[in-house]
């Protein structure tokens, strides 16, 4: 049933993109899917905008098997979890689970650094495109990118169609 379904956002502590958070969210609540929200050290999350967010969950507590997805939000504060090990085992993990996994903005970087993009079709941040490509990834340059249950997205612009191609993804899964 689809109100019992689980999705993770995963949030910078500080300077996430709000509306990459906001528009999926409430896409994935509107379906019925519950969502808790993950970030490392802090019980809040403040957004680049100012807003601040209340946190579920502690990242190093997450266990993937919980969720049906689990979506890493971009913003300038994203790079906290580029080389960070919990995060890149979180993605791992629920890769090798098949669970669906999406990232937004320079969040595909999360994926790249993880080693799961490697000869999967991604989008990202313009920043992150060289980072993608280096790890083994194909570049679209499209808004939004699905590759079996992976999907990216290159920023705020993206978060609707990023959203609507999430809940597909986990509707199809």
């Amino acid at each position: 049933m689809v109100n019992q379904k689980k999705v993770l956002m995963v949030l910078a502590p500080l300077d996430f993109q709000e509306r990459e958070y906001q528009i999926p969210r409430t896409i994935l609540e509107n379906a019925g899917f519950r969502i808790t929200v993950a970030t490392k050290g802090a019980t809040t999350a403040k957004a680049s905008s100012g807003k601040t967010i209340s946190v579920d969950q502690e990242l190093t507590e997450v266990k993937t098997d919980e969720f049906e997805a689990i979506v890493f939000v971009g913003g300038p504060g994203t790079t906290i979890y580029f080389n960070d090990q919990t995060a890149l085992s979180l993605a791992k993990e629920a890769y090798q689970k098949n669970k669906v996994i999406g990232a937004i903005c320079i969040a595909p970087s999360i994926l790249a650094n993880a080693g799961i993009l490697k000869d999967k079709k991604a989008t990202c941040f313009s920043s992150e495109v060289e980072n993608l490509q280096d790890k083994g990834a194909t570049y679209t340059g499209d808004p939004v990118t699905v590759d079996g249950k992976i999907v990216t997205a290159n920023g705020p612009s993206a978060a609707e169609e990023f959203g609507k191609k999430i809940l597909e993804t986990l509707e199809k899964s």
